[in-house]
């Protein structure tokens, strides 16, 4: 079909809607079948979206806008096959549709979305939510995509068969949305909604069978590209080749990060000491001045250096999950990680822990098993977060020669890089297999995931997604970052020592309050190859990973010896090549966040398996750091 939305029998009530009789609307739907895309449409908010499943896993509310009123809610529900509760997940759907969800309405509507690139599959699910008897509108997404692609579909033969109105809408480009619109309306217009005449369906088996008669009966043919894909999937799914591309993509994207990234970081640093000299004329001499420009300024710009980097690497990042390729990379990961133990589907939280483990440990919800949940959460802050990307950076850039191999094709830089990604992975699989076969046994379950179609990126997607992680990045900055800088800056300052004429300055270093405190852990960090600055920087680092460059950016700046250096040339004056490989070593083990432990407690239940988290991680990070240390001691000497 040519148009976008179909034909319905809306009629728009002649008399503004009346209020209270429509108030809560919800979106429920497979995953990956484009509901987060259609809910940052309706409400204006900015969900995370991606072109693999999972990625939703809890309810999230917003106001609608464009039905006449301000106080209509729309819940977009996590993604679910059917409407048994399976997982986690698939619980938060159910008991919202039936209103047995705690401080959440029953809702008044559905907006029930479907994937039209697979719309046999996807139609499994629209018996059980019709049943339910509320008012629903059935969406047919990415309808341009499936008519550009050779596919069809008879809307309105399908919304006969279904007895529910049925519309195709692009998501993506916001196309067809005004059949939403219609259906709110003329909803908000009855008192009371009549009910469904839906077919009568058996078990599960024949749920499918109607599924099949429905698409032949609508005149359904899905598109020509699936031959296509097919044949690209041959490619990026082979056993040998799948692998072996997806790390020269690995490898690409981190070479384009330090040879395009580090340029931008290092201009972007020099911007950021001329506004601070720029602005210094302007402030009282004195203590002032030094804890505004030397403190918090140096600090906060000594972490703000690395958004260009960071933005690029998300840049590409995005790039790999809307065109559906990350969603191969779950089946090429899937070979390694049954082996030991872990189940498929922890790839996508793993995937997401390279964001942040946060949200990544919360999409752990879609994992079935107990068991097979609680080990996946307990490995995902092994996966190397954003958060440790500004210390990777930091120590490679100062530590590591911008040497090339094969051709200038592969870099040192990029693989250091790489091998600490790969030391995070390989930690968190070797952590799963002890669980795996000791205290967390369980039966192995089958992986099972519907490869979504491939897409081209849209600018619009790939823009809001960098302006969330800087928006995040600032956030951090503006906030933790700079309340830590502040607060060790007036460590760093204090007891103030007498001087003649009665006045006070700021002691050594050394002998200040953040000094002697670094000096009394020293003892347990120097055989790692850790001076008291880099212990003050761990304990920091508790609070937000990002916070240790600010530290030492702090400290580094209040120290007159080093005051006049960039941080890079300081930290090459007081850490040895060993101490910072197992700095490095030690980031990518250790759990080093607040935030992650908090959520896992959440998640868990209990203080338990957080502690126990905590200890695992310090220890094994501790051990580490200490033979990579030694290691380099005796290679190096």
């Amino acid at each position: 079909m040519s148009s976008c939305c179909t034909p319905t029998a809306y009629e728009p009530p002649a008399a503004p809607p009346p209020q209270g009789a429509l108030s809560t609307v919800v979106l429920i739907g497979p995953p990956n079948a484009g509901k987060s895309t259609l809910f940052n449409r309706l409400t204006g908010l900015r969900q995370k979206v991606a072109n693999y499943p999972g990625v939703t896993v809890e309810q999230r509310m917003g106001l609608m806008s464009g039905v006449g009123r301000d106080d209509l809610t729309l819940i977009d529900l996590p993604g679910v096959y059917s409407l048994s509760p399976y997982s986690e997940d698939a619980r938060v759907s159910v008991d919202v549709l039936k209103g047995k969800m705690p401080g959440t309405p029953k809702p008044d509507a559905v907006l029930l979305v479907l994937d039209s690139l697979h719309l046999t599959r996807q139609l499994m699910l629209a018996a059980p939510v019709l049943a339910l008897g509320l008012p629903t509108l059935v969406l047919l997404n990415m309808s341009d995509l499936m008519e550009a692609r050779g596919g069809e579909i008879d809307a309105l033969k399908l919304a006969r068969e279904l007895g529910a109105p049925v519309a195709q809408i692009s998501a993506v480009r916001g196309t067809g949305l005004e059949a939403v619109t219609l259906f709110l309306n003329q909803q908000s217009a009855r008192q009371s909604a009549k009910p469904l005449t839906l077919p009568v369906l058996g078990n599960a088996a024949s749920t499918h069978t109607w599924a099949a008669q429905v698409s032949r009966r609508t005149g359904y043919r899905a598109p020509l590209s699936a031959e296509s894909s097919r044949k690209l999937d041959n490619l990026l799914l082979h056993r040998i080749w799948g692998p072996l591309l997806f790390l020269m993509v690995v490898i690409g994207v981190f070479e384009v990060v330090f040879a395009i990234g580090q340029p931008l970081s290092d201009g972007f640093g020099d911007l950021l000491a001329r506004a601070a000299e720029l602005v210094r004329p302007f402030l009282p001499a004195g203590w002032i001045q030094s804890l505004l420009i030397d403190g918090a300024w140096k600090g906060v710009s000594s972490v703000l250096v690395f958004l260009p980097q960071i933005l690029l690497l998300f840049l590409f990042i995005g790039i790999l999950e809307d065109s559906g390729y990350l969603a191969r990379a779950a089946l090429i990961a899937d070979r390694v990680m049954r082996t030991t133990g872990l189940n498929g589907k922890a790839f996508i939280p793993l995937l997401s822990a390279y964001a942040c483990a946060v949200p990544a440990i919360m999409a752990t919800r879609t994992i079935e098993n107990r068991r097979d949940r609680l080990a996946t959460i307990l490995v995902t802050p092994f996966m190397t977060c954003s958060a440790r990307l500004p210390v990777y950076m930091l120590l490679i850039a100062a530590f590591i020669p911008n040497r090339t191999y094969l051709h200038g094709f592969l870099g040192l830089q990029t693989m250091v890089m790489l091998g600490l990604y790969l030391a995070g992975f390989v930690a968190a699989m070797t952590t799963a297999w002890l669980l795996k076969s000791s205290v967390l046994k369980s039966s192995e379950t089958p992986f099972i995931l519907e490869l979504p179609q491939y897409r081209m990126p849209t600018l619009r997607s790939l823009g809001i997604r960098l302006v969330d992680r800087a928006r995040v990045f600032l956030h951090q900055a503006g906030t933790i970052i700079l309340s830590v800088t502040m607060a060790l800056w007036v460590l760093a300052h204090i007891p103030p020592v007498p001087v003649a004429g009665g006045h006070y300055t700021a002691p050594q270093l050394a002998d200040s309050m953040v000094g002697r405190m670094g000096h009394f852990i020293e003892p347990a960090i120097a055989p790692l190859g850790f001076n008291w600055k880099i212990g003050i920087g761990l304990i920091s680092s508790v609070l937000a990973r990002e916070v240790m460059v600010s530290t030492m950016g702090t400290l580094y700046g209040a120290d007159p010896s080093t005051q006049t250096l960039n941080l890079h040339a300081a930290l090459r004056s007081d850490v040895t090549l060993g101490g910072a490989l197992a700095l490095m070593i030690f980031f990518a083990f250790a759990m080093q966040c607040t935030s992650t432990m908090a959520v896992v407690k959440r998640e868990t239940n209990s203080w338990k398996w957080p502690a126990l988290q905590f200890a695992y991680m310090l220890v094994l990070a501790y051990s580490a750091a200490f033979a990579v240390n030694h290691l380099a001691m005796y290679f190096l000497r």
